[in-house]
């Protein structure tokens, strides 16, 4: 097979970036709820992000500055104030998310605008969202200064607030029922609900039957 090359010293930050978010697709959505200084809460949604190990519990979110340079009202606030909370949205939260998007002045409440409900933190102060089937509370662990435009701040996180009945006796989450949407390239965004298993076959399993590394199963219910 052929392929296109694209040799990325060679193109500009905007094509790099046109590339990058059209080909690392699904990316989970992180709604980050902040709070400033004077306590007012902040609601930002971020496609660079995910999670980087349970063991400490890390979650990465990657934040671009503004075009002057200048932080972000999130990454402003995390400086303050060293929290966080990341928000997973399922579908029933996509237009709410995407008006947390809107470019609002410092100082106005996206949960309000968007008609989402602010529940206060247990471990730390910034607020969870209430329609959030899953909310991380986090509080920084170290920033990453990547260049002038974007840092990568890792959370660690000190709980997790799972809507009832998502998790079973074994703490195995029903994906199904979460119903978390991905960002594709764009303004596109994916569901989460065609589901398929394959499952990874040891060595020996495999030298015996070496189509079980093939095989798709539906999602179980």
């Amino acid at each position: 097979m052929t392929a296109a090359h694209f040799d990325f010293a060679a193109l500009s930050p905007r094509d790099r970036y046109k590339l990058i978010i059209g080909t690392v697709v699904p990316r989970p959505i992180a709604l980050v709820t902040t709070v400033d200084a004077e306590g007012r809460i902040n609601a930002a949604p971020f496609s660079f992000f995910n999670a980087l190990t349970a063991d400490p519990p890390i979650l990465a979110l990657g934040v671009e500055n503004h075009a002057d340079m200048s932080f972000k009202d999130t990454a402003a606030n995390i400086r303050r104030t060293e929290e966080f909370t990341v928000n997973i949205v399922d579908d029933a939260m996509a237009e709410a998310m995407n008006i947390c998007a809107v470019g609002f002045a410092p100082g106005v409440d996206e949960l309000a605008r968007a008609g989402l409900t602010a529940v206060p933190g247990h471990h730390v102060a910034s607020p969870r969202i209430a329609e959030a089937p899953a909310a991380f509370e986090c509080r920084r662990h170290m920033t990453l200064e990547l260049g002038k435009s974007r840092e990568v701040i890792l959370g660690l996180v000190q709980g997790l607030f799972l809507r009832e009945g998502l998790a079973d006796e074994r703490l195995h989450v029903d994906q199904r029922a979460l119903d978390a949407i991905g960002r594709m390239g764009g303004q596109g965004y994916a569901t989460t609900r065609d589901l398929y298993d394959i499952a990874t076959p040891s060595p020996e399993a495999f030298e015996a039957d070496p189509a079980s590394a093939r095989r798709r199963t539906a999602h179980r219910k």
